[in-house]
């Protein structure tokens, strides 16, 4: 027994192949048919299946970024219905505000269309300028989490 085996590289010192044929046929992706998964579109029936099982067709891998839906609903729309949600318990009054907190109501946004008459104090994820200024204008208050949320991050941003 031989101490050490001879590479097979070895033996092909010499022969223009190595052992692969005609010279062309070793070389890059052409004679491959190209890379990835080239080629498999003109094929006849039976190679089909083949195809189909190896998840070839279609977008993969790619999971859809879940959007936070707004529900908005207009100041007109709170005033209009104030006696309702009141006898439903879902807005409450205190030292003549009225505590009004918007997903409890089934919505995330407040608009500013219709005139406010009331002292509100609301709670929202979302609010327009217009509906915050009209709030205050009427003596109101109106907590926006979005913008709290906002803050805290240019404040931490500014710190650094």
């Amino acid at each position: 027994m031989p101490a050490r085996k001879r590479r097979k590289a070895s033996r092909h010192r010499g022969s223009s192949s190595h052992g692969h044929g005609a010279k062309k046929k070793w070389r890059g992706k052409g004679n491959k048919g190209g890379a990835g998964m080239a080629g498999t579109g003109k094929r006849a029936d039976q190679k089909k299946p083949s195809i189909w099982k190896k998840d070839y067709f279609g977008r993969k891998y790619f999971k859809s970024k879940k959007i936070k839906r707004i529900k908005p609903v207009n100041i007109s729309f709170i005033e209009e219905n104030l006696e309702k949600f009141l006898k439903e318990k879902l807005i409450e009054e205190k030292n003549g505000f009225y505590i009004v907190d918007l997903k409890k109501l089934g919505f995330n946004k407040l608009l500013g269309k219709g005139k406010v008459k009331h002292k509100f104090d609301i709670t929202t994820e979302y609010a327009s300028k217009k509906a915050i200024n009209a709030i205050q204008k009427a003596g109101g208050k109106i907590k926006v989490k979005e913008k709290e949320v906002i803050k805290k991050i240019i404040g931490e941003k500014s710190k650094e």
